[in-house]
């Protein structure tokens, strides 16, 4: 079988940050800088500050003042970009090889020297309430917020990245400086580049900019995982043109096979467009438009989300079908071939392939990747061990995960 594999080089600068050099023939270069700061890591009361400081950060350093910095963004004549997760926030650009030096500056100077000031700590805090609203106003997204709150007591998920409205109005300057002072560090980052440039020469580019970055202890939070609640509940919303119907599995145990294993289930449970649950809701029964599965393998925060919209007339018989169509994987009833297996390692290699031409794509996956302290290459062990997967694989994995849901249901009120 053909190695799927990519030239990379692995360094550590002596204030421990950490560097992922990928060479490859392409005329882009892309660089992410992961810091491993995220949801994961804030108190109750400072739901929402690692997304605050993200937006902050661009708001100018003490080189540059927003308009110029932003200004200095743009002329890269690329893309750039930033976002937080539950774990990480990552900072991106996507630009010529010969602007990789300029982009390397800019956001070293964005992460290490930013400002705070008093006046875009006030305006960006209206842009992120903004944001929360419109979260409540989009229904699929107010499902997914629901159905977390409801499923747990204390994990980081039952509260969305972006926070709760009256934390994000009480954050102060002094927290958000604070709070970027224990995280924003060196030895807390990642940086990836992938570009056509020799890897010693990307190396001391990096050294350049980010060498005067100081190092310090980062106490790091303690996730324990938590399984979601064993439970139903309905929510009534009007202004609505459907109704939605959410189940959340919880899963921490599992090996990498069996993971693995999960991964072919989901993309013939809910995730392609011929899935088994596409099938008999929508093609079969017309009872949802909208249907599909989401599952997320990160550490200590696995899940699988089921997700349709429905009419709500009809949320009791796609319930019941979602429930016939679980107890008929369960019991064997549904039978999974050859072809199963083997449609899974066509769309993993094609997934893979994907990824390796895209230099964006690419520069993310390292990135998280050694931020999760996984393998770079576990695609390629993904791919060896396929060959070992049966039939019997999934049904097992789906006895043993696709058990106890939270369910919610967000009905819509007609009058």
């Amino acid at each position: 079988m053909k190695k799927f594999l990519f030239d990379t080089m692995e360094t550590y600068l002596e204030n421990g940050l950490r560097l992922i050099t990928i060479k490859k023939e392409t005329q882009i270069a892309s660089l992410n800088i992961g810091v491993m700061v995220g949801a994961v890591c804030e108190e109750k009361q400072e739901r929402g500050i690692s997304h605050f400081i993200e937006h902050m950060l661009f708001k100018g350093t003490v080189n540059r003042d927003n308009e110029k910095l932003n200004s200095d963004l743009e002329n890269l004549g690329g893309e750039y970009n930033a976002y937080t997760d539950y774990m990480s926030t990552v900072f991106n650009t996507t630009t010529l090889n010969e602007e990789l030096d300029v982009s390397l500056e800019l956001i070293s100077d964005l992460l290490q020297h930013p400002t705070f000031l008093e006046e875009h700590i006030e305006k960006e805090r209206g842009v992120i309430l903004a944001e929360l609203r419109s979260g409540k106003d989009d229904v699929e997204d107010l499902s997914f917020q629901k159905i977390n709150d409801m499923a747990f007591t204390h994990s980081p998920l039952k509260v969305d990245v972006i926070g709760k409205e009256e934390i994000v109005k009480s954050i102060s300057r002094e927290d958000l400086i604070r709070y970027y002072n224990n995280h924003y560090v060196s030895n807390n980052t990642v940086i990836t580049v992938v570009s056509s440039y020799e890897h010693e020469y990307v190396i001391e580019l990096v050294k350049k900019y980010f060498s005067q970055w100081k190092r310090k202890e980062v106490n790091k939070p303690i996730l324990n995982f938590e399984k979601n609640k064993d439970k139903f509940k309905i929510t009534h919303r009007d202004n609505m043109e459907q109704s939605t119907i959410i189940y959340l599995y919880t899963f921490n145990d599992l090996t990498k096979k069996e993971e693995l294993a999960l991964r072919i289930l989901n993309h013939k449970f809910g995730e392609s467009s011929n899935s088994i649950l596409f099938r008999e809701l929508r093609e079969d029964r017309g009872l949802a438009y909208d249907i599909y599965t989401s599952l997320d393998l990160t550490n200590n925060l696995k899940t699988l989300y089921i997700y349709a919209a429905v009419a709500p007339e009809d949320v009791d018989a796609t319930i019941e079908t979602i429930n016939n169509c679980i107890e008929k994987i369960k019991e064997e009833i549904i039978v999974f071939d050859g072809n199963t297996i083997n449609l899974m390692k066509k769309v993993f290699k094609t997934a893979i392939a994907s990824t390796l031409e895209d230099s964006t794509d690419l520069g993310n996956y390292v990135v998280h990747q050694a931020m999760e302290e996984d393998n770079l290459y576990q695609f390629n062990e993904d791919m060896e061990n396929l060959n070992y997967i049966v039939a019997q694989d999934l049904y097992e994995v789906a006895k043993k995960v696709l058990n106890k849901p939270t369910i919610h249901v967000l009905l819509c009120d007609r009058e």
